[in-house]
């Protein structure tokens, strides 16, 4: 359930610490006091987009908070999960959001997330109804998924849906294929020429490397033989060479040792770079004669290197990637020089699909005739408790001509509200006040399979009265042991049955105006009540009075 709603600065609403209990809650207050703003503050946890002219004046921003107690955890702890988040673990979850002027933030449990995130969470915590929302009832997607629920088929739908899915693909891959067969010659031909352009190349993996660091040398070979031969020359020739000058170094260096053993650890590593030297001079003079400058042998290189920047050029950057495109290439044209081969298959697949298309829509059918006339029978029988006594409901089911995404059939509730009046469609026949009781009659038949932990009636109760407005209440409640339940209602009789009850004042502070939610009980509770019903007067509380003893008898 719902625990706890903070609301700071927004419209109205200064700070606002809202503590919720189970069962049914009810909201009432004068028209104008603020109520909306609960469920403002609801559609914003829920992802909604967020207004900023809702922030308070004098404010720089507003802040909704929610935390839910939730028994069942496991598709909100995959929702967390997709998103990076720890599991709940038997925590609360918290959803936070924050307007600012120039930015929105959102968190859940503390991280901070994309308002996308909350929409799913959304979807799975609250299901709010306002009074034009149960015009969802009208439509026939929504109908269908409400009787899949109803019949315990949200498994086989989705197995359905899979393979719907996996049929549609195979035949858009076949349709694809088919108008491609149709296409003219010049796209093989086109590849024809691509794939013989780059075999003629005759590329291999590393060549271009090689000739690269080849091409170096030979481009670079006068340069390294007047280097060479310079080190080798500052090496040895001439009295004043570096190997002429170590020799009498060496002759010192061995006198000391004479005369002192003890240096000949220290200039031990003398003769290591003497020799090291040495081989210097002579790897400089054998790699001078090793070098060979043949310009032909350059000109070659030089092509190939014209043959890689060009096919690098028209296939990709790389090497590499220009035998992938040889590779892509010779698969599309083998497909394309082949493609009764390939249509064949793609047809026994789009087959295949198809068998399990049929299969999995009859049994999902099956399941959906069967729960068809029972979800019709237990609909009316809610209606006919919320004042509908003679009115007939219907939940017909229509065959496809071809597979649809949804099944193999559709549905459109029917209804006729009074007695000698046709079925029609429920969206051609009932006004706004009779669809606000059948959208209570159907969460009422569907109470067992709704997992949403909290509902949300914002004034559905509207356009209805006296022993009606008692019914919807009765309703409510008894939704409410299933269920937690806030009402917002003008009605006395719903607003008598909550098992907590809350009223939404406005007050006027230095020129200010701010809306307040207190609880209201015993006495505080039947003046609320006798506000509902028309004044003050000692026949309102009476009549409070009663409304309240009823309630509590009922219960």
């Amino acid at each position: 359930m719902l625990s706890l709603l903070k609301i700071q600065n927004l419209a109205l609403v200064e700070d606002l610490s809202w503590e919720l209990g189970p069962g049914l809650v009810g909201v009432t207050g004068e028209t104008g006091a603020g109520k909306s703003i609960i469920v403002g503050a609801l559609k914003l946890i829920l992802g909604e987009r967020a207004d900023r002219g809702l922030i308070r004046t004098g404010a720089e921003t507003c802040s909704v908070e929610a935390m839910f107690d939730l028994k069942k955890t496991d598709t909100v702890d995959a929702i967390l999960a997709e998103n990076g988040l720890d599991p709940l673990d038997g925590e609360s979850l918290i959803i936070r959001r924050v307007i600012g002027a120039s930015s929105n933030k959102q968190f859940v449990n503390g991280s901070p997330v994309v308002s996308q995130m909350l929409k799913k969470l959304g979807e799975h915590l609250v299901d709010l109804h306002g009074p034009h929302d149960h015009q969802t009832l009208n439509s026939q997607e929504r109908q269908l998924e409400m009787l899949d629920a109803y019949a315990s088929a949200d498994d086989f739908a989705a197995k359905y849906a899979a393979a719907y899915t996996t049929w549609r693909e195979a035949v858009q891959e076949y349709d694809s294929l088919a108008t491609s067969e149709r296409a003219s010659e010049q796209e093989i031909d086109m590849l024809r020429h691509q794939i013989k352009d780059i075999e003629g190349a005759g590329l291999k993996e590393g060549e271009e490397e090689e000739i690269e660091s080849r091409h170096r040398i030979a481009a670079n070979g006068a340069r390294l033989v007047e280097l060479c031969n310079g080190v080798a020359d500052r090496l040895s020739e001439g009295g004043s060479s570096i190997l002429s000058g170590l020799r009498d170094v060496a002759r010192m260096v061995h006198e000391l040792e004479k005369i002192d053993p003890k240096l000949a650890e220290s200039l031990g590593g003398f003769q290591s770079a003497q020799i090291e030297l040495q081989e210097m001079e002579i790897t400089m003079r054998d790699y001078v004669e090793d070098i060979e400058i043949e310009p032909a042998e350059l000109e070659r290189m030089e092509e190939r290197m014209h043959v890689f920047q060009t096919l690098k050029r028209k296939y990709g950057g790389s090497i590499q990637a220009v035998l992938e495109f040889k590779e892509q290439a010779k698969t599309k044209l083998d497909r394309l020089e082949n493609r009764g081969d390939a249509l064949e298959k793609l047809k026994q697949a789009v087959d295949r699909a198809r068998i399990e298309v049929d299969k999995l829509g009859r049994e999902l059918s099956a399941k959906r005739k069967a729960a068809a006339p029972k979800l019709a029978k237990d609909i009316s029988g809610h209606l006919a408790d919320l004042g509908f006594k003679k009115a007939v409901f219907e939940v017909p089911l229509t065959a496809n001509k071809e597979p649809e995404r949804d099944g193999l059939e559709s549905v459109d509730f029917q209804f006729a509200p009074n007695p000698g009046e046709p079925l029609k469609p429920l969206r051609l026949t009932a006004s706004s006040g009779e669809m606000s009781r059948v959208l209570l009659a159907v969460k009422s038949a569907l109470a067992k399979q709704d997992g949403i932990p909290l509902m949300v009636f914002d004034e559905i109760d509207a356009n209805v009265g006296g022993n009606i407005a008692e019914a919807v209440g009765r309703k409510m409640e008894t939704l409410a042991t299933r269920h937690q339940i806030i009402a917002i209602t003008h009605m006395p009789q719903l607003a008598s049955l909550a098992q907590s009850h809350f009223v939404v004042v406005k007050e006027f502070d230095e020129k200010r105006t701010r809306s307040l939610l207190r609880e209201v009980k015993a006495d505080e509770r039947v003046d609320e009540l006798a506000r509902m019903l028309g004044g003050k007067s000692e026949s309102a509380r009476k009549h409070a009075e009663s409304l309240l003893a009823g309630a509590s008898r009922a219960s």
